[in-house]
């Protein structure tokens, strides 16, 4: 009973460490192969000088052959971790989701807002040729540009009016604290730049930090363009939404002040595309 235990134990090991696992079969293979191999030649060839081009022969045969196994064997487990690695960060970003859900509602948004930003920023980055770790940096960073906001006071956050000068201070100092939150997270800090920089203006103007033009990081510009669209285009708790004609007007008329030009004129060029992304349609 004590032996079946350890049996389980050490084949429980072996199952959880993926190097030992390769390692084993490596090694019992490759006893396997020298072992049959010598004995094989020793039994056919008798001539020594024939013998030691065989051996030769057989030895660049056994680099060759585990070469093979092992890059196999190797890819195999990288591919597994891989998939393990994204099953993580898919879990990861689930649990996002329903942070930014619960504050969309605190914050009173219209529906759907913060998935309709995510989408549409995404489509605006490939149309801007983002790939790979940057779109997932755009999406991570879109989801969660207003992060910042967890740490105000409702009567900010809601209220119906204008913010007086206090009040737009205090509200100023959100991308910041987005900031600093993300900056405590591993996977969340390369996607730090849209929370902390969708208020720059490219005139320079804006803040937290008064950046200008391309001083202001690419994935923020991509997603200034986004949110300027989506908070005009449906309705908030301090304004109703705006006629879409109007809505565009706006965003030419911001280009090179507010906003990137070159971007406005992307977003309008495909803006039949973008739109139909956001809505999900």
């Amino acid at each position: 009973m004590r032996m079946r235990a350890s049996a389980e134990r050490l084949l429980a090991v072996i199952k959880l460490s993926p190097q030992s696992r390769t390692a084993g079969i490596y090694m019992l293979l490759s006893a396997a192969w020298i072992w049959f191999s010598g004995h094989v030649l020793g039994y056919l060839v008798h001539d020594p000088h024939r013998l030691i081009v065989y051996q030769i022969a057989k030895g660049w045969g056994f680099v060759l052959g585990t070469g093979i196994l092992l890059y196999w064997m190797i890819g195999r487990t990288v591919q597994r971790l891989r998939i393990a690695n994204q099953h993580l960060l898919d879990s990861h970003e689930q649990a996002l989701r329903v942070l930014v859900e619960a504050m969309d509602i605190r914050h009173k948004e219209t529906s759907d807002h913060s998935e309709r930003v995510v989408r549409m920023a995404l489509g605006l980055g490939r149309l801007k040729g983002l790939e790979s770790d940057a779109l997932r940096d755009v999406k991570f960073g879109a989801l969660l540009h207003d992060i910042g906001k967890l740490a105000l006071p409702d009567a900010i956050l809601i209220k119906p009016g204008k913010l007086d000068e206090e009040e737009t201070k205090l509200m100023r100092t959100h991308p910041r604290m987005g900031y600093d939150m993300l900056q405590r997270v591993d996977f969340l800090r390369a996607a730090s730049a849209i929370p902390y920089s969708h208020h720059e203006r490219w005139d320079g103007t804006g803040y937290p930090q008064g950046l200008k033009g391309e001083q202001i990081p690419l994935a923020a510009r991509i997603f200034s363009v986004v949110d300027v669209w989506d908070a005009l285009s449906f309705a908030r708790v301090y304004k109703p939404a705006w006629p879409e004609p109007e809505v565009l007007d706006y965003l030419r008329d911001a280009a090179g002040g507010q906003l990137d030009p070159h971007l406005v004129q992307l977003f309008l060029d495909h803006y039949s595309e973008l739109k139909a992304l956001a809505l999900n349609t």
